[in-house]
């Protein structure tokens, strides 16, 4: 969540917007200069090591001073930034820079930032020495069929400690990279139909013509044209190049990133010319394909696809996936490894209504073997599209009766808040939205409602309290905490819209505003909550504001001013919000959560909100729980699921990737076969069919939700007729 400026919460309107912080992130911004000219810093480096020096201690919720801890897991972080795999650095390198960690406390108070600049001169050093080493390797060739490994996962392991070990380090390095070139020819070779359309290498699904596509034909002629050997040289002077080209933002802009992220991770430093960018960014969900990007190992990967968007609507683009090449419609296909994160997304971009390639690693392909191009066309995200939706529907229970059930989808909490905050008597609202929805449900009496809330990373802080007053009467929904003390949010009307059985749908990209609904429904006694194993877990809110509103050329920093704490006082940083009743996925076995990122802020509880619960649904959830764990392992497409998840788990669990050519081409088929699996849906009947004939049946949650919602049903319905309403009456309001 991040708002623009300074705000305050205690006894202001608020205005927030929580998104999980699953957004943008601008670390490698790399504006040309002389590539000859060795970086040094200047005056106004000076200036913002000073003023980042007072302004993030005062800002940051934790007031933690810039001091020899921060600055220790500073160096690191910005070490990590540059070289993320441990290969260009040496153990030596990292030895002498960690003897001036516990200086650059001091240093960054004094306005030097000399470190910084001497770390990338050294960087540029050690890349340059390591691509030519990498042509001499090429130029002598690989023997593809002995049987070594190479440790892919490289961001815990040690920097090579000299220079044999070094070498031995890059030959695998680069000889993985060779291979996996070649499983990627050979898999795409062995895919190829005479004028079919062509089938995408990961999902199975119908993807870009062979023929009858002039951007797709030139985009496959150019890959086709490069050898393996030329397409890794390529790559390497690519990215010699952009590094090259750097100036002191680029150095800035990642020094001080590393310096916020070592107070948590969601508080970030940018230059001038990221702030601008960040501005467009923000915007992105408004145009092209629909996707927020972040940079990671060189590549611009996809953190959040947004509900309502090209991408969205198509289906085959997920969280992880890496975009390394964009072909654009006049078939200019353009490299994209090791971008610039704001040049990557400036080709991604274009004209509404034009088309654009994609060419992706899938975000399950632990190989990097295989690459899948997928072809949208730029558009929109159109706010309609992004509305709460909602239908009506008929289950049938363990009793055997039908049940007449609302299911509500919200991709986001959503509003007009400039007309909100003017006192405007209409604007778009997410709450309000839900509400007619329910009006609408209601008037078809409904017996029970499923809110889905799955991959809703959160938005507006006062449309989530307003929202979860309509499940119960008012009082306190969330806790607030900030320098000045600890503010309770309510809502403040009394009615009750829905006081009847309620599901809420939640997974681990659930997050901010998400959290903060299930949480307060949970502690209230007044919904079962269905999902992963946990959602996403954060519980914090960003602030942006320039270093100085006096001089904007020193950038601006976002940086965590708030967290939130469940009305039972504990926080939802980190934790989450455990399920009542968990249904496994393919999220859980991923790295997919806020407690696996760096130097997250810790999990805390505060004192307990004077409120009182609305219900007591816990004597039902042993027997809840119980019919739906039955009902799935009698369920086939279950077993396939769990199938898929032990697979998936076992792939991310491999540490160690073969460099034999064979092994690696049967990893391969392996995991393709094993995204198959996952976008064909998991059903038997719907196997190999295109994506627009599927059967909707076959989202294995929902329906699952639904019989779990049949089920509350019929409990509340056996409560009803023996008069017992202890429970009754406060579960559902005696209404």
């Amino acid at each position: 969540m991040i708002k623009k400026r300074r705000f305050t919460l205690l006894g202001g309107v608020v205005t927030l917007l929580l998104l999980a912080g699953l957004g943008l992130v601008w670390w490698c911004v790399l504006p040309a200069c002389a590539a000859s000219k060795p970086l040094a810093p200047n005056v106004q480096a000076a200036a913002v090591a000073q003023y980042f020096e007072k302004v993030m201690p005062k800002l940051h919720l934790s007031h933690q001073p810039l001091d020899v801890g921060i600055a220790t897991n500073a160096l690191d972080l910005y070490l990590g930034m540059l070289d993320y795999d441990r290969t260009f650095f040496m153990a030596s390198d990292i030895e002498e820079y960690k003897k001036e960690a516990a200086q650059q406390a001091d240093k960054i108070h004094q306005g030097d930032v000399s470190l910084a600049f001497r770390i990338v001169e050294r960087f540029k050093e050690r890349v340059r020495n390591r691509v030519e080493y990498a042509d001499s390797l090429i130029s002598k060739g690989f023997d593809c069929t002995i049987k070594e490994t190479f440790i892919w996962k490289r961001k815990d392991q040690p920097w090579p400690a000299n220079e044999p070990d070094w070498n031995e380090l890059w030959r695998k390095k680069v000889k993985n990279e060779y291979v996996a070139r070649l499983v990627a020819k050979q898999m795409a070779d062995a895919e190829k139909t005479n004028g079919v359309a062509r089938v995408d290498t990961v999902s199975g699904k119908p993807g870009i013509p062979a023929t009858n596509s002039t951007a797709v034909t030139r985009a496959s002629e150019t890959d086709a044209l490069l050898s393996p050997e030329a397409f890794l040289r390529k790559r390497y002077k690519q990215f010699l190049l952009v590094l090259e080209d750097s100036d002191s933002e680029f150095v800035l802009q990642r020094y001080f990133t590393a310096f916020s992220q070592a107070y948590d991770p969601h508080s970030e430093y940018m230059t001038p010319s990221t702030s601008e960018d960040f501005e467009i960014g923000m915007k992105l969900s408004l145009g092209g394909i629909g996707a927020l990007l972040q940079s990671e190992d060189g590549a611009a990967r996809i953190e959040k696809v947004i509900p309502g968007g090209p991408a969205a609507r198509d289906g085959r683009l997920k969280a992880g996936d890496k975009i390394i090449a964009v072909t654009q419609e006049n078939g200019v296909t353009v490299d994209i490894l090791h971008w610039p994160l704001y040049k990557a997304v400036g080709v991604i971009r274009g004209k509404k209504g034009s088309k654009v390639i994609l060419t992706i690693i899938p975000a399950s392909d632990i190989s990097g073997s295989r690459t899948v191009k997928i072809q949208l066309v730029r558009d929109e995200v159109k706010l309609e599209d992004q509305e709460a939706k909602g239908e009506v529907v008929t289950v049938s229970g363990s009793d055997g009766k039908t049940n007449t059930v609302g299911v509500i989808d919200l991709p986001v909490f959503y509003a007009d808040m400039k007309n909100r905050n003017n006192g405007g008597a209409e604007y778009k609202s997410s709450t309000r939205d839900v509400a007619r929805l329910i009006a609408d449900m209601k008037e078809k009496s409904i017996q029970g409602l499923i809110l889905d809330l799955r991959d809703n990373g959160g938005g507006s802080l006062a449309e989530s309290v307003e929202m979860t007053g309509l499940f119960f009467p008012s009082g306190p929904v969330v806790q607030v905490r900030e320098s000045r003390g600890v503010q309770v949010l309510n809502d403040q009307d009394p009615d009750t819209l829905y006081d009847g059985p309620l599901v809420v749908l939640v997974n681990r990209r659930s997050a901010s505003a998400s959290e903060i609904l299930a949480a307060a429904l949970q502690d209230y006694g007044r919904a079962i909550i269905v999902g992963d194993s946990k959602t996403h877990g954060k519980g914090t809110v960003q602030s942006w504001q320039p270093l100085d509103e006096r001089t904007p050329g020193l950038g601006s920093i976002k940086v965590t001013t708030h967290s939130f704490y469940r009305v039972a006082g504990g926080s939802t940083q980190m934790k989450g919000v455990v399920p009542d009743i968990t249904i496994p996925s393919v999220l859980d076995v991923l790295e997919v959560g806020e407690e696996y990122l760096p130097h997250a802020i810790p999990w805390t509880v505060i004192s307990m909100a004077r409120y009182q619960q609305f219900g007591d649904l816990s004597p039902w959830i042993p027997e809840l729980k119980r019919n739906s764990e039955e009902r799935r392992a009698r369920d086939a497409r279950f077993t396939v699921q769990r199938d898929v998840i032990e697979r998936v788990r076992k792939h991310q669990q491999i540490a160690d990737i073969s460099l034999n050519l064979q092994d690696r081409l049967d990893l391969a088929r392996e995991e393709k076969g094993l995204d198959k699996a996952q976008d064909e849906g998991l059903g038997e009947d719907d196997a190999g069919k295109d994506p627009a004939q599927k059967n909707p049946e076959k989202d294995l949650v929902l329906r699952e939700a639904e019989r779990i919602l049949a089920d509350l049903i019929r409990l509340a319905g056996l409560k009803e007729k023996k008069h017992e309403n202890s429970i009754l009456e406060n579960a559902w309001g005696g209404k």
